[in-house]
């Protein structure tokens, strides 16, 4: 019975020791790597000298240098690493003089950190205690990652991103720059999910250069203490990590809520809430609005958002009038929730067609969901005319839901086309190419499915004279019942809001 004991508790010890290796790379092998963000892990609080035992048995580190010391945007006498290694991209900031300067970005290097010390210095971790001959450069002109990210999502989870190299996206100085207005010093960023400071040294190579209004920022972010406040800060390398963007047009329209599952039968119920951004008579100027549902597995639409048939159904608003900031609605009968539920008529109603007895304005079969409740991504487009094809790019445009195969690569591209609005972007952000479909490059983002039974609320800070979300719409579920009023979708907190 003893010898049987024995065997048990040796066996827990070996598993125990198995799940504490996390930089085993080889069943049973210690691999002398650690990744860098087992390395940061390691960090609780306060300086920790490096060894073989809180490393797992590792010595070093390698990555791809992401610093450009000699641009003069980077803390004096650091070189800062990133590696995607456990599926995690982390960076970390290695402290060590002017040898800093003998690398560029895209260098692959080994750092031996085994007795250095992981610390923070002014609110940013950082490996100190490092020589020249602690770093050994293995190649060059190596691929660097780039991540695209939010504001608010940087800012969110500073550890996940600090060190490493980000963009962000259909960013706006904040206020807006002043002419002959330079990089030097500390700047904000709005990209309309969150505020965030850009920094740049007074003996950066591009800091005297003029500061545009509306960019793609890349940079690396850094944490910085002041007092007993910590904060991010993005630091472009070079000028070229600044991709100035045209002023984007105005929408006269944005999409501001839709309901996807009223009570009952949807047929005829579902429809589109939306804002005018200025004085509308469609009677004059006229306008459309189409939805698309993409239940099933078929190929992307070859004619997009004029696919027709049981995929995407057409209004056209060609009558009646709108003010600026007002809401209007496209759909089917005028009540808020359903068959019995309050009437809405006397709200501002532009298009209201019976779409399941009634075949879409020049495309679309008659249909008893005009909006997905669920299954395949699904989206609303508003455009400038009545004439729309597989050409035509819209004013505004939302997807939601889930995925589906809705965009072709090609050549030819096919598939929904989009438009700059606080969730995608004509640029990529990262490779600066075009892209002009949903589902292609950096166009993936879409909002969730409505949750049955509730409007979904867009709020947002629509501005009208730059064309700008400067915050993003975000969706609120609004609980709807047959007794609700109007009010419950046109005055509750958080719609959108229109300024200027």
């Amino acid at each position: 019975m003893k010898k049987i004991y024995l065997l048990l508790v040796l066996a827990t010890a070996a598993v125990s020791m198995n799940s504490c290796k996390k930089n085993n790379y080889a069943e049973g092998t210690l691999s002398p790597i650690i990744a860098v963000v087992d390395l940061r892990g390691i960090y609780k609080g306060s300086d920790v000298v490096l060894n073989s035992n809180n490393m797992g048995g590792a010595k070093e580190i390698v990555g791809v240098v992401i610093s450009n010391t000699a641009a003069g945007n980077c803390p004096a006498g650091v070189l800062v690493v990133q590696n995607n290694r456990r599926n995690a991209i982390r960076g970390i900031a290695l402290e060590i003089g002017n040898s800093a300067a003998n690398y560029v970005p895209g260098d692959s290097v080994v750092v031996q950190v085994n007795g250095a010390t992981l610390t923070k210095v002014n609110g940013s971790m950082r490996v100190k205690g490092l020589t020249e001959a602690s770093v050994n450069k293995v190649a060059d002109n190596k691929t660097i990652k780039v991540q695209s990210v939010p504001s608010a999502t940087l800012l969110a989870s500073p550890d996940v991103y600090e060190e490493t190299l980000v963009t962000i996206a259909k960013a706006v100085t904040d206020p807006e720059p002043q002419q002959g207005e330079t990089y030097t010093g500390d700047k904000t960023i709005n990209d309309g999910f969150g505020k965030i400071t850009m920094h740049t040294e007074a003996n950066a190579s591009f800091a005297t250069t003029e500061l545009p209004f509306s960019a793609n920022f890349s940079g690396i972010p850094f944490a910085v203490t002041a007092g007993t406040d910590t904060k991010m800060q993005l630091w472009p390398r070079t000028i070229d990590d600044v991709f100035t963007l045209a002023a984007t047009k105005p929408s006269p329209i944005v999409i501001t809520g839709y309901l996807t599952n009223p009570s009952g039968s949807d047929a005829d119920y579902e429809y589109i809430q939306f804002k005018a951004t200025k004085d509308i008579d469609f009677s004059v100027t006229n306008y459309a609005v189409v939805t698309c549902n993409n239940a099933g597995t078929n190929p992307a639409p070859v004619n997009g958002w004029a696919q027709g048939l049981a995929k995407t159904y057409k209004f056209n608003l060609t009558s009646g009038t709108v003010k600026k900031g007002q809401f209007f609605y496209v759909g089917g009968n005028k009540n808020i929730w359903g068959k019995g539920s309050t009437d809405i008529s006397s709200s501002n109603w532009i298009n209201s067609t019976m779409y399941a007895e009634v075949p879409g304005a020049d495309f679309g079969n008659v249909t008893t969901n005009l909006l997905a409740n669920s299954g395949n991504v699904a989206g609303v487009a508003v455009f400038a005319g009545i004439t729309v094809n597989a050409s035509s790019v819209p004013l505004d445009v939302i997807m939601y839901g889930g995925s589906g195969t809705v965009y072709s690569a090609g050549p030819p591209e096919i598939g929904y086309r989009i438009t700059n609005t606080d969730y995608y972007s004509t640029i990529n952000p990262v490779t600066r190419t075009e892209q002009g479909f949903y589902g292609g490059g950096s166009n993936t983002s879409k909002l969730p499915l409505p949750t049955d039974g509730l409007f979904s609320q867009l709020g947002g800070v629509y501005d009208a004279l730059t064309g700008r979300w400067t915050t993003g719409r975000t969706v609120t579920s609004v609980p709807l019942t047959l007794t609700s009023p109007i009010t419950a979708i046109e005055t509750a907190t958080g719609v959108t809001t229109i300024q200027n």
